[in-house]
C-alpha cells in the first residue's frame, strides 16, 4: 500500500517537473509561432510522441495489460478533448500578454479549480486546512493578476491564464473518471483530438504554420511537457484522486517561475515576491493535508 502511494507521488512530481518547461519555453517559441498554432502544435506533439511510443512497444513485443476506453467513457473523453482545445489556447494568449514567471505561478490556480470541482461533482472531501490553502492560492492569484499596486484593474494576460486553469481544473476531473483506463491511449486521443481541434481554429483565424525549426521545437515541447507529463499524471490519479494529485503537481508553477526568471532575466516587482510567499504557503498547506 505504501509502495503504491510512494510511486503515485513520484509520478505526480515527475509530471509536474516535465510540465514546468511549458511556460518558459513556450514564451520563447511564441516569438515566432502564433498563439493558437502553438497550442495546436503542443498537443499534436503529445499525441504523435505517445503514438510512436506505443508503436515502439508493440515492435518490441510488449503487450499492454491496460484497459482500453469504451463507449461508456465517451462523454468524459469528449469533454476532455474540448476542454484541452480551449485551455492551451487561453494559456498561449495569456503568455503573449504577461510575464512567463507570472503565468507559471498563476498555473497554481488549477489547484483551486480542480479541488472545488472535485468537491461539487465527485464529493471529494476538502478539509479545513485545504480550504485555507485554496484561499491563499486564490489571494496570490489575485495579486499576480493586478496590473500594479496602484491599480485595481486585472491584467488581461492573467485573466486568460486563469481561464486556462479553470478549463484544466474541469478537465482534471474528467480525466479522473478515465484514470483506470490505458493512460497512453488517453494521451494519444487527447493529443490528436485537442491538437487537430486547435489547429482548425488556428487556421480559421488566419494563422499559418511556422518555420521548420520552431515547428519541431513546439512538437518536442508538446511531447515532453504535455504527453509524458499527462501520462504520469494519469498514473498518479489512479491512487491519489484528482484533488490530491493536483496538490503534488503544484510544484510545477514554482519550477516554471524559477526557469522563467533564469531564462528571461527579468527581475519582478515586490508584488510578485509577496504573491510567491502567499502561494508557497498555500501550496505547502495543500501538500501536507492528510
Amino acid at each position: 500500500m505504501k509502495t503504491k502511494h510512494t510511486r503515485a507521488v513520484f509520478f505526480a512530481l515527475l509530471a509536474a517537473a516535465l510540465y514546468a518547461l511549458n511556460a518558459p519555453v513556450s514564451k520563447l517559441l511564441l516569438e515566432t509561432v502564433p498563439a493558437k498554432m502553438m497550442a495546436a502544435l503542443l498537443y499534436l506533439g503529445a499525441g504523435t510522441g505517445m503514438l510512436l511510443l506505443r508503436i515502439c512497444q508493440k515492435a518490441a513485443g510488449k503487450v499492454s495489460d491496460e484497459a482500453p476506453l469504451t463507449r461508456k467513457e465517451l462523454p468524459f473523453t469528449v469533454a476532455m478533448v474540448v476542454l484541452d482545445i480551449a485551455a492551451p489556447i487561453f494559456l498561449m494568449i495569456g503568455l503573449t500578454k504577461t510575464a512567463a514567471a507570472n503565468a507559471s505561478l498563476l498555473n497554481n490556480f488549477e489547484i483551486v479549480a480542480t479541488a472545488c470541482i472535485a468537491l461539487i461533482l465527485f464529493r471529494e472531501k476538502i478539509s479545513r486546512r485545504m480550504w485555507w490553502a485554496i484561499g491563499l492560492v486564490t489571494l496570490s492569484s489575485i495579486i499576480l493578476s493586478l496590473e500594479g499596486t496602484d491599480s485595481l484593474r486585472f491584467s488581461l494576460g492573467s485573466v486568460f491564464v486563469l481561464l486556462a486553469c479553470c478549463c484544466w481544473g474541469l478537465e482534471n476531473n474528467c480525466t479522473r473518471s478515465l484514470s483506470d483506463k490505458d493512460p497512453l491511449q488517453i494521451v494519444v486521443i487527447k493529443g490528436f483530438g485537442s491538437g487537430l481541434g486547435a489547429l482548425v481554429i488556428a487556421l480559421a483565424w488566419g494563422e499559418g504554420l511556422p518555420a521548420l525549426l520552431p515547428l519541431l521545437g513546439a512538437l518536442c515541447l508538446g511531447f515532453v511537457a504535455y504527453g509524458l507529463s499527462i501520462f504520469f499524471y494519469i498514473h498518479a490519479q489512479r491512487y491519489l484522486g484528482a484533488a490530491k494529485t493536483s496538490l503534488y503537481y503544484a510544484v510545477a508553477p514554482f519550477v516554471g517561475a524559477g526557469l522563467s526568471l533564469l531564462i528571461f532575466r527579468q527581475i519582478p516587482g515586490r508584488t510578485f515576491f509577496l504573491a510567491l510567499v502567499i502561494m508557497a504557503t498555500g501550496t505547502w498547506l495543500a501538500s501536507t493535508d492528510s
